[in-house]
């Protein structure tokens, strides 16, 4: 780990930044309550709702995470023309978002997820997912004529938030990959396992262990030996610079590319308390692309997403951090 100086400059070098987030917007929900019976009608526990509110989730989660870290955030993604896509454009507006690029049609609805939370515990969640958000050809035209826009705008970074909803397509991933490296911009990836491969010969894939897994067709298996092992095969197979796998309460492991080498680099859980990790790898992938945006190492970087993400899960629900926080806490660990 660098001295905290290092990590104090490049902390502050945040808000210099300017990211492209592409993927999949969510609304995400929650009902807060409190529990003392259960329902007649069913064995089910009856919450009693105290408070009720609304955030974003999905890419709408990485792009919020960027913006409190003090970054300049676009975002471009798909809603439908309903009442939650409403809602999304003006939390963007109030968190300081660009909503230009929040594109909408009328063939899909919205991706909500509702949580229902009693005693700070989740009691369940009902999601809400899309129908036919297969992009046409002409919107996949105008996410890449987005890109470049932003790559003339001298973008630092593009995160591809991939949530599996059927934004992403092989020919959409394949151009977005290549028009960014002709230009030398590094592109990092919170993968789904359905288009793991795809993801070649980019800066930074940021899987779950359970993504990390799937995404190469092999069973699960929580061995730090076996992990390493599968991570020198995922970099060497899509061509990666870095490859960092996150493995909950176990840490995670970055895996560093020089020429024919690859460097193993395991990182210890920093989280004091766990309540909720629910978007915590929107906290990882945003910490660590914009630490490297900042001229963070990849092992600085690594560790600051660490301690990131061992802020938010001390939070309940889907929840941000700031450099200060960050600061603070590395202090403390």
């Amino acid at each position: 780990m660098a001295n905290i100086r290092t990590i104090e400059r490049i902390l502050g070098r945040f808000c210099k930044r300017r990211i492209l987030v592409i993927g999949e917007i969510m609304l995400d929900k929650f009902i807060k309550g409190s529990v003392s019976r259960i329902s007649p009608e069913a064995p089910v526990p009856v919450v009693k709702v105290k408070e009720e509110s609304e955030i974003l989730g999905g890419a709408g989660n990485v792009a919020n995470n960027l913006r409190e870290l003090g970054a300049e955030v676009s975002l471009v993604t798909f809603t439908g023309n309903d009442i939650s896509a409403k809602h999304i454009i003006e939390i963007c507006k109030e968190k300081g978002i660009s909503t230009e690029n929040i594109l909408s049609t009328p063939r899909t609805r919205t991706i909500e997820k509702t949580r229902i939370i009693a005693e700070h515990q989740q009691v369940v969640r009902f999601d809400t997912d899309p129908v036919n958000l297969k992009l046409t050809f002409e919107e996949n035209s105008r996410i890449l004529k987005i890109l470049e826009q932003k790559i003339c705008e001298r973008v630092d970074a593009v995160l591809l938030s991939d949530y599996g909803k059927g934004m992403f397509s092989p020919f959409l991933i394949s151009e977005i990959i290549k028009t960014a490296g002709k230009s030398s911009i590094p592109v990092y990836v919170d993968p789904k396992a359905e288009h793991f491969k795809r993801y070649k010969r980019v800066t930074c894939v940021t899987p779950n262990i359970t993504e990390a897994f799937s995404g190469m067709h092999l069973p699960i298996k929580h061995t730090q030996s076996e992990v390493e092992k599968l991570g020198i095969k995922i970099v060497k197979s899509l061509a990666l610079k870095s490859l960092l796998i996150t493995q909950g309460e176990n840490g995670m492991t970055l895996f560093v590319r020089d020429k024919q080498k690859i460097s193993v680099k395991h990182i210890s859980a920093k989280a004091k308390e766990v309540y909720d990790v629910t978007g915590a790898g929107d906290t990882v992938i945003s910490v660590f692309a914009l630490s490297l945006a900042a001229k963070a190492s990849f092992a600085d970087a690594a560790f600051i997403a660490n301690c990131a993400a061992g802020i938010v899960v001390g939070k309940l629900g889907t929840a941000t951090t700031s450099p200060t926080e960050i600061l603070n806490y590395i202090k403390n660990v």
